[in-house]
């Protein structure tokens, strides 16, 4: 059954399992669509244009948007639309990466060097360390888009090596030593699709599509790079700049070269929550692969946020710990995160980017679609909870 909730509509969202804090197995309440509602007009009220979120619990869909796709016809926002997705492509890359590993044509502990020699400055970075973001490797995007606006449209139409990409990064000197420190890097998971594409001997774009869209029937899921345009029905994403008062920037059209398999993916809602679902609900990894994703590093001082390989949990006020991904993207902010078992997913985007606020507000809608009533919100939730691994700029985060 699906069912398209309006601005005043309520409907009842099927019970699932999910998993609290301590493991124990709970029930999810019925998502609060009054309080995602709420949150939605906040995230516009921030400077969003549009914003929207799908849950998905495998019998009843919801569907809420708030604002515009495209400020300039004035289309209202679409859960249908295609959009760029950001470092939700980590999770994709990782995917593909572990099954590597189950095949045994990759080593998680081995050093990069097995595979990619002399390609990194320092012989111990693991594979592991990548996906952990504990190589202590520098991110380039950092140099990138010391300046937004300008960063952005330096790049928005240049294509970039991977190698290129990762001697920017490796002509700065190491953040930490490996193994020691999470520090959140794009630089990783550029050599991530380096090692992919040297293993394999195909493109990334190649072992997305084989490995993933394919299998699930994912009709919106794409890796388009380096073409600039999003096809079919998309949203337009919009920029913010860092002078005070400046007009919003269309970010749309770009190579997203610079992030690669970092982050240049493009999707949609339902192929989000159904990518999410299949993870974690263990259709695309064995079980012992899915739990060493699982393996969990806090990210950052809040004591709820954290990081696994190429998956972040984030914990709920209501007791219940939720998997996926965020995504930065000049123009876009996502987030796609599911229950332990898989059996709610749920995705939030709003197209806007370099407005902390927006992104940090945007968050709340888990605690609306995971926690229902029992949510409970915070007084001052940008001053409470800063935005993830947020950069002034626009780096995939």
């Amino acid at each position: 059954m699906v069912v398209t909730v309006g601005p005043a509509t309520g409907v009842s969202a099927a019970e699932t399992a999910a998993t609290t804090r301590s493991g124990s197995a709970t029930t999810l309440p019925e998502p609060d669509l009054a309080g995602l509602r709420e949150v939605l007009t906040r995230t516009l009220a921030a400077g969003a244009p549009g914003a929207m979120t799908r849950i998905d619990d495998g019998r009843t869909v919801h569907r809420q948007t708030a604002g515009v796709r495209d400020t300039t016809s004035g289309a209202g926002m679409d859960t249908n639309a295609r959009f760029r997705i950001g470092s939700v492509t980590k999770t994709f890359s990782t995917v593909v990466l572990m099954q590597l590993v189950g095949s045994g044509a990759v080593d998680l502990d081995a050093p990069v060097d097995r595979y990619l020699p002399g390609v990194l400055p320092d012989a111990r970075i693991t594979v592991r360390h990548l996906l952990t973001h504990k190589s202590g490797l520098w991110d380039y995007s950092n140099d990138m888009f010391a300046r937004t606006v300008p960063g952005f449209e330096a790049v928005r139409n240049k294509v970039f090596g991977l190698r290129e990409l990762i001697d920017l990064s490796t002509a700065h000197p190491a953040t930490a030593v490996p193994g020691t420190t999470y520090q959140y890097s794009n630089t990783n998971f550029v050599v991530v699709g380096a090692l992919i594409e040297k293993v394999t001997g195909r493109s990334v774009r190649q072992e997305y599509e084989r490995r993933i869209i394919r299998p699930l029937h994912l009709r919106d899921t794409m890796y388009v790079h380096p073409e600039t345009t999003i096809p079919g029905k998309s949203i337009h994403g919009y920029l913010t700049p860092d002078e005070a008062g400046a007009p919003l920037v269309d970010s749309t059209e770009q190579t997203v070269s610079w992030a690669q398999s970092a982050g240049a993916m493009i999707s949609s809602p339902a192929d989000l929550d159904r990518f999410v679902s299949a993870l974690l609900g263990g259709r695309l990894l064995r079980a012992d692969l899915l739990d060493r994703m699982l393996e969990m590093t806090p990210s950052d001082s809040s004591g709820v946020r954290f990081y696994g390989l190429g998956l972040r949990r984030r914990d709920l006020s209501c007791g219940i710990s939720v998997y996926g991904h965020t995504g930065t993207m000049q123009g876009y902010y996502t987030y796609a995160f599911t229950t332990r078992d898989g059996r709610r997913s749920v995705t939030s985007m709003a197209n806007a980017s370099n407005n902390g606020t927006v992104n940090t507000v945007l968050g709340d809608t888990l605690e609306s679609a995971f926690c229902g009533t029992a949510s409970k919100p915070r007084v001052s939730t940008a001053a409470a909870l800063p935005p993830e691994d947020e950069v002034g700029a626009a780096r995939a985060g």
